[in-house]
């Protein structure tokens, strides 16, 4: 984390002053639909904060639509290829970015038809969802949520990384799950997105969260 600073900060205040500096973010890339990161290891619920966001939006006005990579990921032949536990094929195998690519970012380039596909697949039944495009009008902001983020070249326009330490990190991910931890520490090595992501949120205790601030072209 270098020399971060981080202010205490309640979730309810943490939404709305991102919500607030959402609403006057402007894509470099021209393009009307504003793309977020909130990037974070399951443990650390960054579909959590995304909501709150989405929630504190609706209620000043703006459109938004929350979208997880939880439902693109590929199909269990794919994923599971070399074992239920294979870290290398849960760091670079189990979420398909191409098609995210292709159903969510690629409807928000500039000149896109801003009609996104809110999920492909169900990893419960191991099935297509068959869900129905959704329109996000222009204006309309992505909130993406999910692991390992940062290390996939997304156009977003802003990045939120929801940091758990390691020993909280262990504590709050379910033994069944414990195997990926190899995978994070190594996402941390090679990417650092406590220190590359715009805003940090640190949720070690997650009745007090704490923050960096906002943006420095916020400021």
């Amino acid at each position: 984390m270098g020399r971060v600073r981080l202010e205490a900060i309640t979730w309810e205040r943490l939404g709305d002053l991102l919500a607030d500096r959402l609403l006057d973010l402007k894509p470099e890339d021209g393009s009307p639909w504003p793309r977020i990161a909130f990037d974070g290891a399951p443990a650390a619920r960054p579909g959590d904060l995304a909501e709150r966001v989405a929630e504190a939006l609706r209620v000043r006005g703006r459109p938004s639509r929350v979208i997880g990579t939880q439902g693109f990921l590929r199909p269990a032949s794919v994923r599971l290829e070399y074992g239920h536990h294979d870290v290398e094929a849960y760091y670079d195998g189990w979420f398909d970015t191409g098609a995210l690519w292709r159903e969510v970012f690629g409807p928000l380039e500039p000149g896109g038809s801003g009609r996104i596909l809110p999920d492909l697949w169900d990893p419960v039944t191991d099935r297509a969802t068959r869900s129905p495009y959704v329109q996000l009008p222009q204006g309309g902001i992505l909130l993406l949520h999910g692991p390992l983020l940062l290390r996939h070249w997304f156009p977003f326009d802003l990045t939120v990384h929801v940091l758990l330490s390691p020993p909280a990190l262990r504590r709050r991910t379910a033994e069944a799950d414990r195997w990926t931890l190899p995978a994070f520490e190594r996402y941390d090595q090679e990417t650092d997105p406590a220190a590359t992501a715009d805003v940090l949120v640190r949720a070690d205790d997650p009745r007090r969260p704490a923050w960096s601030g906002r943006p420095a072209d916020a400021r």
